[in-house]
């Protein structure tokens, strides 16, 4: 009886060990382990979602809530986060979304901005280029539709996006055709649609066949040039011409840049009054420097680092004024001027700007001040032309080279008694090419 109760205890036993070490099939599936071992650890990477793969379902038997499996981050750039699925209990799963640094460089990491000033004398013009994209400010006189046609050729502008004839007075529009000459405008403006003057017929003409027309903008229009911005701040802001002038700010990165073509106090007093944000780096001085424009208020809300006149030597007008000059000065502006330094080109890489000038680059800006002034007082300039002759005769291009043009027509003549004329100009036969004109087949 002894040994039949030892047999069995002894086979209880092995049972025992035996289930221990294989356990039965029927284990409730909801029950996760503790810990994880070796191999479920291993079995977990092996289904983490690589960056590509479709978004996997993880089971519940496979991972472990206390051994949580982190998805490596991808190196590929995506649009979106990527999303990782990771069981939590039984079977319910929770997204970990992996954050991921876009690749794209900024806007300006391959940019270019540049302003050139062109010296066209006792008038205004500039070319402005980002990113390939060209607007033209001002054309000069008449005279100058040979320089602004040189000038674009010489750059070799595919187009303009815009053309902008801040006012109708020709030291503005005059040479504008010359740009038309050269090449085409997806966009031309102009404060008026009419001025009564042949400088302005002409311009508005070209403005019709080759920039699709004047467009009088609003104020407040805003235009893209590359990945800079043109906004509209005032336009005919007052009665007289020079208030009517389009004042209109670039912004590229930080850095901005004013244009206030020939605005004065009216025009000036009514942008003030809008609150429009008139802070720049780089003010073009409204009306070549006349004491008119550029006041005080106007000046303390612009605030620029840098100032550009474009002006003639020995203008009749005093250009720039001493008052202007002294206000500048007294806000601690770094000018430039065309009448002493010639073209004036301006860069910027979106923080700061750079400038560079054709000659005199040490030149005294502020000399017109005083006793140094460059500049004929108004007050000194004769009523009547000088009776006496000139010591030295006048520089004059020959007289084969010059040419007439009628007010309405086509073609240039060698006569002004030429059929077909009507209140005809004499200007030069470049100047007449510029403008678009061709040779009357009676005259050569």
């Amino acid at each position: 009886m002894k040994k039949l109760l030892k047999w069995i205890g002894i086979i209880f036993a092995a049972l025992i060990v035996i289930g221990m070490i294989f356990p039965s099939d029927t284990e409730d599936t909801d029950t996760l382990s503790p810990s994880i071992t070796e191999t479920q650890a291993s079995t977990a990477a092996s289904i983490a979602p690589k960056p590509d793969d479709p978004e996997p379902t993880a089971s519940a038997e496979t991972l472990s809530t206390t051994a949580p499996v982190t998805e490596a981050p991808s190196t590929k750039a995506t649009s979106a986060p990527t999303k990782a699925t990771v069981a939590t209990t039984g079977t319910k799963q929770t997204e970990a979304v992996v954050a991921t640094v876009p690749t794209t460089p900024t806007p300006l990491a391959k940019s270019v901005f540049t302003v050139h000033f062109i010296d066209v004398g006792q008038a205004d013009a500039a070319l402005v280029e980002c990113d390939g994209h060209y607007m033209l400010i001002d054309g000069g006189n008449k005279a100058d539709s040979n320089v602004i046609y040189s000038v674009l050729k010489k750059v070799a502008v595919p187009k303009l996006d815009i053309v902008v004839g801040t006012h109708a007075h020709e030291d503005h529009i005059g040479g504008l055709p010359g740009a038309f000459n050269y090449t085409t405008a997806d966009l031309t403006l102009c404060p008026v649609k009419n001025y009564d003057s042949n400088a302005f017929e002409d311009f508005a003409k070209y403005a019709t066949q080759k920039g699709g027309g004047i467009t009088v903008p609003k104020k407040g229009d805003t235009y893209s040039l590359g990945s800079a911005t043109v906004k509209i701040l005032g336009v005919n802001g007052g009665s007289d011409t020079n208030d009517t002038s389009i004042v209109l700010r670039i912004e590229y990165g930080k850095t901005s840049f004013l244009f206030t073509g020939d605005a004065e106090r009216e025009a000036e007093q009514a942008i003030l009054s809008t609150g429009e944000d008139l802070s720049a780096t780089v003010l073009k001085v409204g009306h070549h420097g006349s004491d008119t424009s550029t006041s005080y208020p106007f000046l303390r809300e612009i605030m620029p680092k840098y100032a550009v006149i474009s002006v003639g030597t020995g203008n009749s007008y005093g250009h720039p004024t001493e008052d202007t000059l002294s206000r500048l000065r007294d806000a601690d502006v770094k000018v430039f001027r065309t009448d002493m330094q010639g073209d004036i080109f301006c860069t910027s890489d979106g923080n700061e700007v750079t400038f560079s000038v054709t000659r005199n680059a040490g030149a005294d800006v502020f000399g017109g001040i005083g006793q140094n002034s460059t500049q004929i007082k108004p007050s000194t300039v004769p009523a009547t032309k000088p009776t006496t002759k000139p010591t030295t005769a006048p520089v004059v291009e020959p007289v084969a080279d010059m040419v007439w043009i009628p007010k309405t027509g086509s073609k240039y003549h060698s006569s002004s008694s030429c059929s077909n004329m009507k209140n005809p100009s004499k200007v030069t036969k470049s100047e007449a090419i510029n403008l678009g004109y061709e040779p009357c087949k009676k005259c050569y």
